[in-house]
């Protein structure tokens, strides 16, 4: 069993036995309370990407989700990043950061306490189940979204291009 998978079992038990009641306090990663009202419902495509530095689907994809939030965050789409790590591992999240030159916005939270945001996020409909894991919110704010497990970003992309399509104007 690899470190990583122990890792999310870990949290997927945590949540079972400690419930998901707990407050999500999230932080940037220089240490300042955020939260993702801050960053929903600005008027562009909001994805949310939830993560942890030792994840290795995230570290092989999170280029790709940079790349898209280059391409679109000063038009339609912006990205945040969630990570999992907690303060105990804030330096290997800020590591992650800087070593995949990653210039969205990231927060970061207890493992425990995330993993049950996310599954409050989706209004129950989709447990937590590891990372990376995504919700797409509309540029109103409203989610219209999840993902648990890579999505890539031609199928956001083309989703975003559809709804803008059926846009009356």
């Amino acid at each position: 069993m690899t470190k990583g998978f122990r890792y999310v079992l870990w949290v997927a038990l945590a949540l079972v036995v400690m419930g998901s009641a707990a407050a999500t306090e999230l932080r940037d990663l220089e240490g300042n309370v955020r939260d993702l009202d801050e960053f929903r419902g600005k008027g562009k495509w909001t994805l949310v990407m939830f993560w942890a530095s030792d994840c290795h689907v995230c570290n092989s994809e999170i280029l790709d989700y940079v790349t898209f939030h280059d391409a679109h965050h000063e038009k339609d789409a912006t990205v945040v990043g969630v990570s999992l790590d907690g303060q105990a591992r804030l330096a290997q999240a800020q590591d992650f950061v800087e070593r995949h030159l990653v210039e969205f916005p990231n927060l970061i939270g207890e493992p425990r306490q995330v993993a049950a945001l996310f599954t409050r996020l989706t209004g129950g409909r989709q447990p937590w189940l590891g990372t990376p894991s995504f919700l797409l919110y509309r540029p109103s704010g409203e989610l219209v979204g999840w993902q648990v497990g890579a999505v890539g970003v031609d199928t956001i992309e083309k989703y975003i291009g559809d709804q803008a399509q059926d846009q009356p104007g």
